[in-house]
C-alpha cells in the first residue's frame, strides 16, 4: 500500500473514530436539576386530599360537611372525584390497548408481535406514571387533571372495516357541561384515534383562556438486554410547522421549551417509540421536562405540556392520532409525516449518509428479506452487494497501488539525491508523476470516497428492528453485541465481556495491514505502526455494537483480503504498468496555466530557500 493509500485509510480511520466517539458520547449525570425534577413528578402525581372522602363516598351517602368539601375542592366535578376503577380492552392483531375509566386514558399497551429481550410480553405502557389529562376547570380559581377523575365509560362499539372505538365521558353536575374522551382502533394498525371532545367547559374559563392543556406523561420501561445503549436511544423528536426536525436525549437534556407549532411528539426508545400526533389544528407549543430514575428497570421518563388552541366553541373537538409501535422506516414513513426521522440513519457531521441508507441499503435490504428469512445470509448478500457497488473504487485503489510499488525506486532514488531538502523531493516527486501518468492521490481518493458506506452501515445496522433477536451463528440477538464470555469484572475501555465477532473484525483487520506492509512508508513510524494500531483502538468500541455491524465489517475484511489477494496477483500486470509509465515518460507534456504558476512559485521558494542558506 502506498503512502497516499495509507493516508487515506488513516484519514478514514480517524473520522470514523471521531464520529463514533461523536456518537456515543453521554453525560455521566444525568440530571443538573434532581430537585426540580421531582417536584414536577410530584405535581403530577394524583391529589391526595380526596383520600377521606373517597373513603365516604364509596361507604354511602355522604353528609352535608363531606358534600361541602367536595363542592369546594371539585366543583362542577365532584361527582367524579372518587368512584370504582374499571377497565376495557381494545385490541387488534397488532396492539392490545386496555383503557381505565379514571382518567379515561390507557392504563396499559402491549405490543403482540414483540417479546422483550427476557421473553416477556412487551408492555410499551404499563406503569402509573403514563397518563393522559387535560386541564379542567373546576372553577374560575382552580383547575383539575382529568387524570385524577372517574369517567363514565361508554360500551365498546365495532363500526364498519373492524374498526372497534370506545368513549368515556366526564360528566358534570350541569348537564349541558361535560369532557368526552374518544378512541378508535383500526385492524392492523398501531395507530389509535383520540379526540378531545369539550362541551360548555368556556363557561368555566377565564374569558381571555383560548387554549387548553393536554397532559402527556410516559415512562420507557427495559426493553432490551443493554440498558446503556437504550438510554443513548431514548430521545424526544418533535416536528415544526415549519418542516423542521429535532431531537434530543433524555439523559442528556433535563427540560425542552418548544415555542412554535408542534405537528407531533415522539418519544423513542430504541426500537419502539409513542407518538402523539395532531390531525387537524396543530399544537400551540409543548414543554418537555424528563427524568431519568436509578433505576434498572426504567429507561426514561418524560413529562410533557402540549397546548391545545381552544376556540372557546361551546362544542369543541380536537382530532389527534396516538402511536404505540415499532421503530420500523416503511411504516413510519407511511403516514407521510416525517415520522421516520426518528430512525438514527445518519446524525451530525455525517447527516448525509441517510441518503445512503434510505436509496441504496434500506431498498436493497428490503428486497432480500423479501424471499430470505435468515438475517445472516441477508447480512452476507448484502456485503456482497456493496463490495460489487465499491469494486471501480477498489480497483483503482489497488491499481494505483500497483503503480507507486513500479514508481518506488526512482521515489527512493530522489530520497537519496535530495536528503532533508523536502521541498525540492516534493517538486521532483510531482514531477515524477506526471511524466509518468500516475495520479499521486489515487489510492487516497477511492478510500475516502468508501467512508459513506461504513458510516452508513454503523448507523443501520443498531437501528435495524428487523434484526431483533434475530439469531445466526453464536450470535443469539443480531441488534446487539454477541457475548461468548461474561467476565465477572469490567475491563477499562473494553467492557465486561467478549464479542466474537468484533474479535474476528480485529484480527482480520490486522491480517490486512501485515498483507500490505511492504507496500507503506517503513520509514516513517507512523505510516508503519498506524494499520496495527486502528483495529485495536476499535476492539474497545466494537465490542459493545450490534453482531450484525461487527459482523459486516469482518466479512467486509475477508473480502477485502481474498479480493486484493486475486487482482494483485491474477489480474493486475506489473511488467504491463512499468512499460505503460516508460510510455507515458516519452510522451511530450502540457503545461496547464495552473501547473506553470505552481511550478513558478514552488521555484521561487527554492531560489529563497537556497538565499538563506548562503
Amino acid at each position: 500500500m502506498d503512502r497516499n493509500s495509507v493516508i487515506g485509510f488513516l484519514l478514514l480511520g480517524v473520522l470514523m473514530v471521531g464520529y463514533i466517539f461523536y456518537n456515543q458520547k453521554q453525560q455521566s449525570a444525568y440530571l443538573k436539576e434532581k430537585a426540580r425534577q421531582d417536584s414536577i413528578l410530584a405535581l403530577n402525581k394524583p391529589k391526595t386530599p380526596v383520600a377521606d372522602t373517597t373513603g365516604a363516598l364509596n361507604a354511602g351517602p355522604l353528609d352535608s360537611a363531606h358534600q361541602a368539601l367536595l363542592n369546594g375542592e371539585f366543583g362542577l366535578f365532584a361527582a367524579a372525584a372518587a368512584g370504582t376503577e374499571e377497565k376495557t380492552t381494545l385490541e387488534n392483531d397488532v396492539v392490545k390497548i386496555v383503557f381505565t375509566n379514571k382518567g379515561g386514558q390507557p392504563a396499559s399497551v402491549q405490543l403482540k408481535d414483540y417479546k422483550t429481550y427476557d421473553g416477556a410480553p412487551l408492555m410499551l405502557q404499563q406503569s402509573s406514571f403514563n397518563r393522559l389529562s387535560v386541564e379542567v376547570p373546576a372553577n374560575l380559581n382552580k383547575m383539575l387533571n382529568s387524570a385524577d377523575l372517574y369517567f363514565t365509560a361508554g360500551k365498546p362499539q365495532e363500526g364498519p372495516g373492524g374498526v372497534k372505538t370506545i368513549a368515556y365521558r366526564l360528566n358534570t353536575t350541569d348537564p349541558n357541561t361535560y369532557l368526552e374522551f374518544q378512541y378508535a382502533l383500526k385492524p392492523g394498525s398501531y395507530l389509535v384515534d383520540y379526540t378531545i371532545h369539550a362541551v360548555g367547559l368556556q363557561k368555566l374559563l377565564p374569558g381571555n383562556q383560548n387554549y387548553l392543556n393536554l397532559q402527556w406523561n410516559t415512562q420507557d420501561d427495559k426493553q432490551e438486554h443493554d440498558m446503556q445503549n437504550e438510554r443513548q436511544n431514548n430521545q424526544a423528536h418533535y416536528m415544526l410547522e415549519n418542516e423542521k426536525h429535532d431531537y434530543f436525549t433524555l439523559s442528556r437534556t433535563s427540560h425542552e421549551k418548544l415555542d412554535k407549532k408542534v405537528k407531533w411528539l415522539s418519544v423513542k426508545q430504541q426500537f419502539f417509540n409513542t407518538t402523539i400526533i395532531a390531525k387537524k389544528d396543530l399544537f400551540n407549543n409543548a414543554d418537555i421536562n424528563t427524568k431519568v430514575p436509578e433505576s434498572p428497570q426504567i429507561v426514561g421518563q418524560a413529562l410533557s405540556t402540549l397546548q391545545l388552541p381552544y376556540n372557546r366553541a361551546n362544542d369543541f373537538s380536537f382530532p389527534m392520532e396516538i402511536y404505540y409501535g415499532p421503530n420500523h422506516y416503511k411504516t413510519l414513513k407511511s403516514f407521510d409525516i416525517g415520522l421516520q426521522k426518528i430512525i438514527p440513519l445518519g446524525t451530525g457531521i455525517f447527516a448525509f449518509v441517510k441518503y445512503v441508507n434510505i436509496f441504496i441499503i434500506i431498498p436493497v435490504f428490503n428486497f432480500l428479506s423479501g424471499f430470505i428469512s435468515n438475517y445472516g445470509i441477508i447480512i452476507i448478500l448484502l456485503t456482497i452487494f456493496i463490495r460489487l457497488l465499491i469494486a471501480p473504487f477498489t480497483y483503482q485503489s489497488y491499481v494505483s497501488q500497483a503503480k507507486m510499488k513500479v514508481l518506488k525506486p526512482e521515489i527512493d532514488e530522489l530520497k537519496a539525491k535530495y536528503g532533508d531538502d523536502q521541498q525540492a523531493f516534493g517538486v521532483e516527486q510531482m514531477k515524477l508523476f506526471k511524466s509518468a501518468g500516475v495520479n499521486p492521490l489515487g489510492g487516497c481518493l477511492p478510500a475516502l470516497l468508501q467512508l459513506p458506506i461504513l458510516v452508513a452501515m454503523y448507523s443501520f445496522f443498531p437501528s435495524s428492528i428487523e434484526l431483533r433477536q434475530e439469531s445466526f451463528l453464536w450470535a443469539k440477538d443480531l441488534s446487539t453485541y454477541d457475548s461468548i464470555v461474561n467476565l465477572p469484572f469490567n475491563i477499562p475501555f473494553y467492557g465486561d465481556h467478549v464479542s466474537l465477532f468484533t474479535i474476528l473484525m480485529t484480527i482480520t483487520s490486522l491480517i490486512l495491514a501485515f498483507y500490505n506492509r511492504g507496500m507503506a512508508d517503513q520509514s516513517n513510524p507512523v505510516m508503519k505502526y498506524m494499520p496495527y494500531i486502528m483495529p485495536i483502538m476499535l476492539l474497545g468500541i466494537f465490542n459493545r455494537l450490534a453482531a450484525a455491524l461487527t459482523f459486516y465489517y469482518f466479512l467486509s475484511n475477508v473480502i477485502s483480503i481474498l479480493l486484493q489477494f486475486v487482482i494483485q496477483k491474477f489480474i493486475i500486470n506489473h511488467d504491463k504498468i512499468h512499460a505503460q509509465i516508460q510510455e507515458n515518460k516519452k510522451k511530450p507534456k502540457t503545461k496547464s496555466k495552473w501547473q506553470e504558476r505552481l511550478e513558478e512559485v514552488q521555484k521561487r521558494q527554492q531560489e529563497m530557500q537556497q538565499q538563506r542558506k548562503k
